[in-house]
């Protein structure tokens, strides 16, 4: 044990690995991101090899980090596994749910009413992701991730096949009378996405549109429907997302399957506690 660095040291390298920022690894553990940075120096020093690469505004993982936070994740992992089996759940412990903010506000957010007003002692933690890397087994007991379904170490349940389709507000909807009227509109584009407007558009018969439309470019689904909403161009959404809407609309009957799809998912080695299964059963009734 003596050969190991501190935990605290560890926890830094973990959590900045992770949220690749010593900033959010400090706002994660209650300390400053200069003690954050501090305990990641002193962990290089010790293991004589650098961890990180430091960029001017971003942090990278080294081929040394990248090769070594698996066996990190793993510890930390059975550290807890271990401690629940001995010790149990912690009762005042929220069950953690993460999923992109879209799929929170569009699809989640009116099942978690309903699921609080069953179970209004059942006490939930909702965080936010966007990208794949945001997504993973620590922090949170279950996750609504997009993606083909690929992912090692999880027990996942489907939502469903998805259909995209362009949407707007019902005044530009109304000079659409055909793929073809896209010409000189705004194509909201949002990036991370399998199927996008060129998927579309081809399958649409008017590949050609596309080089006569504006383009504006989103990271994310919440911006791209908060522009459609404002009349600001016409987004390619999941048909499931524009259930709950009523300032939008579909112009067209045509849509694009996509072999993404969201994914109900949480790990499957980690001890499920009853508040966690309850949530999980009630999404799976819900879909």
């Amino acid at each position: 044990m003596s050969a190991l660095p501190p935990l605290l040291w560890l926890q830094a390298f973990e959590s900045a690995a992770r949220t690749l920022s010593f900033t959010a690894a400090g706002n994660e553990l209650g300390v400053t991101q200069a003690a954050i940075s501090q305990r990641i120096r002193l962990l290089e020093d010790r293991l004589g090899q650098k961890l990180f690469v430091r960029h001017a505004r971003s942090l990278t993982l080294t081929p040394a980090g990248q090769a070594w936070l698996p066996s990190i994740h793993d510890a930390f992992a059975r550290i807890s596994e271990g401690t629940s089996e001995v010790f149990g759940m912690t009762l005042e412990q929220p069950v953690t749910l993460r999923a992109t903010p879209v799929i929170q506000q569009v699809w989640l957010a009116p099942r978690l009413i309903q699921l609080h007003h069953r179970h209004p002692k059942l006490s939930l933690r909702l965080v936010s992701a966007i990208w794949p890397d945001d997504f993973g087994p620590e922090g949170a007991d279950i996750e609504i991730r997009y993606g083909r379904g690929d992912w090692s170490g999880v027990e996942m349940y489907p939502l469903g096949d998805e259909q995209l389709l362009p949407v707007c507000t019902p005044a530009i909807a109304a000079t659409l009378g055909a793929p073809c009227d896209l010409a000189g509109h705004t194509l909201l584009h949002a990036v991370g996405f399998g199927v996008g407007w060129p998927g579309w558009l081809q399958t649409a018969g008017v590949s050609h549109v596309e080089a006569q439309c504006h383009a504006l470019t989103c990271d994310n689904q919440v911006m791209t429907l908060a522009l459609a909403s404002q009349g600001g161009g016409v987004a390619l959404t999941h048909r499931r997302l524009l259930e709950q809407r009523d300032d939008l609309v579909a112009p067209f009957s045509v849509s694009v399957p996509s072999e993404e799809r969201f994914w109900l998912v949480r790990p499957s080695r980690r001890i499920v506690s009853e508040d966690a299964e309850t949530v999980w059963q009630w999404l799976i009734k819900a879909i």
